[in-house]
């Protein structure tokens, strides 16, 4: 282990004070701002200026910011049936004549609201309630199509989109045929085409890259190496997974043909949480093979490895960084009391795959012992603006948000939900989750949760306050 001295000239404990906003962070921002093309890669200012109550009641956005609502969830679809309940990670993807296609997850159990409905041919278990919509948007953000395309998973969380655009969709399950009315095993990757419905028929689960609590992936282009997050919220620690694909490069359906699941290790690291000091770089790290990637018997992160594997609490959003040719991943929160070393309010890691090195790149500390100032509830899906710095969705009790960074690495507000979903005891607001940009950088999409509501954002992205 080696421990930087000097970070870089953006290593920063900020605290946007005035923007009400509490959280500590600290690192070295600039590997994130550059990690993939930008129009501008230091990010905004000053941010986008403080937030106007919306009269509507919806969403809190900057001033020259407005949104659209593309989709909400009970809403009857021209095929008659009502577009299903939460709302969580979504990939976007270019259409044509400056469009986007967009597929969105539903994180639906047995238990939710409004439960995925598909055709036969497209239902994988017909006694699972998950799945995806695709929605088709003009360059005006008008919804043109909205259907599912994907039934019969579970728990869809989050994923990642191909080099071959395509959407990987990741259930954040360990059940199994039986348990909670299931009639096949859960806890698979799913590929989902969102150009050609006619793919989607008899879903496939990616057998080979494993059966656990899937958060999201990300994919090498030149080796065709995915990685893979575990969203273990219960002990022991999820993993961090890479997987070889024997069909290298890519296309759709190439995943089907297998490939070698290896798990993480790091020499003396069984936690990530206990890492407390950003610019912290570990160097040799090792993979290893997964004795049992259906996980038959034993959890995949609980199986006994060749040598144990590094874990780490929430393992959230991931992707891959096209200049630096490295992956990110998030720990999204650390607490003691359920599992971890260290408590913390979320990492934010760097895995480069030519040197084998894994470098804290940021962390977001908690507040001190007795203030009064409210806490930030820790990132959750990260994505990078074209113009510069990270916009992170929001996921914890209270106001939700999605913030940014400036170009000093200040934390600002860019929006707040404000649709109450709580109880006379008290106000609650649904998580936000699938942030993405359209290919031309004018609109930003994301999801509210809980109700479900995809959202599309323009204004003057280009400002510098």
């Amino acid at each position: 282990m080696t421990v930087e001295s000097n970070l870089s000239r953006r290593q920063f404990v900020a605290r946007a004070a005035a923007a009400g906003v509490a959280v500590s962070v600290a690192g070295s921002v600039e590997a994130l701002y550059t990690a993939q093309p930008a129009l501008g890669t230091s990010g905004p200012k000053l941010g986008y200026g403080p937030l106007i109550e919306d009269p509507n009641g919806m969403l809190d956005l900057p001033h020259g910011f407005s949104y659209k609502i593309l989709s909400r969830e009970g809403t009857v679809r021209p095929d008659g049936l009502p577009t299903p309940s939460r709302f969580d990670g979504m990939g976007t993807f270019p259409d044509r004549d400056g469009g986007a296609r967009l597929v969105r997850n539903h994180e639906c159990s047995p238990t939710a609201k409004i439960k995925v409905v598909a055709p036969p041919e497209r239902t994988y278990d017909p006694g699972a309630a998950g799945g995806t919509s695709t929605l088709v948007v003009d360059r005006h953000n008008g919804t043109t199509k909205e259907f599912v395309s994907l039934g019969g998973s579970a728990i869809n969380c989050s994923g990642g989109i191909t080099p071959w655009r395509t959407w990987l969709t990741c259930e954040e399950t360990e059940l199994k045929a039986g348990d909670s009315g299931y009639t096949k095993d859960h806890g698979f990757i799913f590929e989902v085409d969102p150009y050609d419905d006619r793919r989607n028929v008899d879903p496939t689960p990616l057998k080979a890259m494993g059966r656990f609590q899937h958060e999201a992936v990300a994919i090498d282009p030149a080796t065709g190496i995915v990685y893979e997050t575990e969203d273990a919220f219960v002990a022991p620690l999820g993993g961090f997974y890479r997987f070889l694909p024997n069909r290298p490069r890519g296309g759709w359906g190439t995943l089907r043909a297998g490939g070698e699941l290896q798990a993480m290790h790091i020499p003396d690291l069984p936690d990530l949480s206990v890492v407390q000091e950003a610019g912290t770089e570990f160097h040799g790290v090792q993979w290893v093979k997964v004795p049992d990637p259906l996980a038959t018997s034993v959890s995949v992160r609980a199986q006994d490895y060749s040598k144990p594997i590094t874990g780490g609490y929430k393992l959230e959003g991931c992707w891959w960084g096209t200049r630096d040719r490295c992956v990110y991943f998030v720990s999204s929160f650390a607490r003691t009391e359920l599992g971890p070393k260290v408590d913390h309010d979320g990492q934010v890691w760097r895995y480069d795959p030519r040197k084998h090195t894994l470098r804290l790149e940021v962390i977001f500390t908690r507040p001190k012992p007795g203030s009064d100032d409210p806490e930030f509830d820790a990132p959750d899906n990260i994505t990078m603006s074209p113009y510069g710095g990270l916009m992170m969705c929001e996921d914890g009790l209270g106001e939700q948000h999605i913030l940014g960074t400036t170009e000093d690495g200040e934390v600002f507000k860019f929006a707040r939900n404000r649709v109450n979903i709580g109880t006379p005891e008290g106000p609650e607001f649904g998580e936000l989750a699938g942030a993405g940009f359209s290919a031309d950088g004018r609109t930003m999409f994301f999801n509210v949760y809980n109700p479900g509501i995809t959202y599309a954002i323009t204004g003057p992205w280009r400002r510098r306050r």
